[in-house]
């Protein structure tokens, strides 16, 4: 199935499609070949003021908290059920937009679905709870949603991550605010039709696409946002937390992170070599919790790197519509970013044992799979998030430097450690400084696993139950009794 593309897309805010507030557009291109796909409208600061108005109206209408929650859970899901129904046509949308591999791009939908299938069943399971204070009072604690969340979306997983935050705020009861990432924003407008077609009022969910310095900044210092959720670069979000501080707005941050992939003497070689292929080319490295590190045990290090090297050098390169394991970065300046950081590694002392550079004679945004050894705890390729197919492999002796290594940079965001030694696994399980810790699998858990990172790499959890607790705060109601029975 195909999809075709409209010539321009507008943005959506109370219900209605609609032009940005001063008739501005944006050129989307498609990764492949840099060519303008169609143009999006763009939101400005006056765009933002009407979406989240049109939240806060439905947030004062008490529609969504008057609801039965049984009720709103169970459009929650249909919100799932119609999304998985759009999913093949979705994701060649998404291929085109964002470059990515079409089998990617189907299993980022179909998680996407998950989402609201299992937040929208938790709808029902948001309890309050009695608290007993003696003779004469009744005393109890209220779940009540915060209002108006804003949701500002990164543009590796655009529908994952909008699905991720949306569904559970949608079953806790608030309205929300989104914005799409301009790069690659076509396949987020879809969230807007769900939302109509299983019946939320106008206003509960809004979708605009613009400039994160404009339309991301103006979301971001609102005074009518109540909560805020983020996935992007640490800086963005050191600046997203500083505007949300003036408002004393909460905020859920996922900010990336540099994830080591930890190889002892007793690995499984092949699955290891499958989960690393997996945890640093998926989506061609674009991935917040991606592998980008891999430390070797001294004993099998040079096993380790020509195993890498000649499954890196088997990978086919090109468009995400052939299905290819490579695919084109999300944009030029993406592009030079990536190329700069390995010819950075090279500088420092790393020895690029494939790849390396960009792909020439290829249009689009192509980088070679590249693999740096001999990488050193103190080299910047090391301890910066690069987010592109380049994999850095260290040297370790001893399970006390291996810890050091891996938790030697600023990020948590995840580990795998590759052993069949139990204890030794549960040992480092203890010590790594992650949110999430793998043995023998790359991303093991789901949408029901919480998900979030330590240090830099972010604040609070998304996914699973844990998160949900992130879009309601508590209130608590006291009485005295005046008069006695008897």
């Amino acid at each position: 199935m195909t999809v075709e593309l409209k010539d321009y897309w507008q943005n959506y805010i109370d219900g209605k499609w609609v032009d940005g507030s001063e008739g501005g557009r944006i050129k989307v291109l498609n990764p492949a070949d840099n060519r303008v796909l169609t143009e999006v409208a763009q939101a400005t600061g006056d765009d933002v003021d009407a979406a989240v108005a049109a939240a806060r109206r439905v947030v004062e209408s008490r529609a969504l908290i008057t609801m039965r929650p049984m009720d709103r859970g169970r459009m929650v899901i249909d919100m799932g059920r119609k999304l998985r129904e759009r999913k093949e046509q979705l994701a060649h949308l998404l291929t085109l937009d964002a470059g990515k591999r079409i089998s990617e791009a189907m299993g980022e939908l179909e998680g996407a679905a998950k989402y609201f299938e299992f937040y929208g069943g938790m709808a029902d399971k948001i309890e309050g709870r009695y608290i007993p204070l003696g003779e004469g009072y009744v005393d109890y604690v209220v779940p009540v949603p915060y209002g108006v969340t804003a949701h500002i979306i990164p543009w590796n997983f655009p529908n994952n991550m909008i699905a991720r935050s949306l569904a559970p705020a949608l079953a806790a009861g608030n309205a929300a605010v989104i914005k799409a990432p301009e790069l690659d924003p076509l396949t987020c407008y879809v969230f807007a039709d769900l939302a109509r077609e299983v019946g939320f009022p106008d206003g509960t969910v809004n979708i605009l696409t613009g400039y994160g310095s404009e339309a991301g900044a103006a979301l971001a210092s609102h005074s009518g946002v109540d909560q805020i959720v983020f996935t992007g670069s640490v800086q963005t979000g050191v600046s997203i937390m500083k505007a949300a501080a003036e408002n004393v707005v909460p905020c859920v941050m996922e900010l990336g992170g540099k994830s080591p992939g930890i190889v002892f003497p007793d690995a499984d070689m092949d699955n290891m070599v499958a989960n690393m292929q997996a945890g640093i080319f998926m989506n061609s490295g674009q991935v917040c919790d991606a592998q980008s590190r891999l430390l070797a045990h001294a004993d099998v290090y040079d096993e380790v790197i020509e195993r890498m090297v000649a499954t890196t050098e088997a990978l086919k390169i090109g468009p995400g519509i052939e299905d290819s394991d490579i695919t084109p970065l999300i944009s030029p300046e993406q592009l030079n970013r990536v190329e700069k950081y390995a010819q950075i590694g090279v500088q420092e002392g790393a020895r690029a044992v494939t790849g390396g550079k960009r792909i020439e004679g290829m249009e689009g945004n192509y980088m070679q799979p590249t693999i740096l050894a001999d990488v050193t705890p103190d080299m910047r390729v090391n301890h910066e998030e690069i987010f592109g197919p380049v994999l850095t492999v260290s040297k370790f002796e001893t399970t006390d430097e291996a810890l050091s290594i891996a938790n030697g940079t600023d990020y948590g965001l995840a580990a795998t450690i590759f052993t069949n030694d139990l204890d030794r696994a549960i040992w480092m399980t203890e010590r790594l400084e992650a949110g999430q810790v793998h043995v023998n699998e790359w991303g093991v858990g789901g949408n029901e696993t919480p998900f979030g990172g330590f240090k830099k790499s972010g604040i609070g959890r998304e996914k699973g139950a844990e998160a949900l607790a992130s879009y309601y705060q508590s209130k608590n109601v006291g009485f005295k009794r005046l008069t006695s029975q008897g």
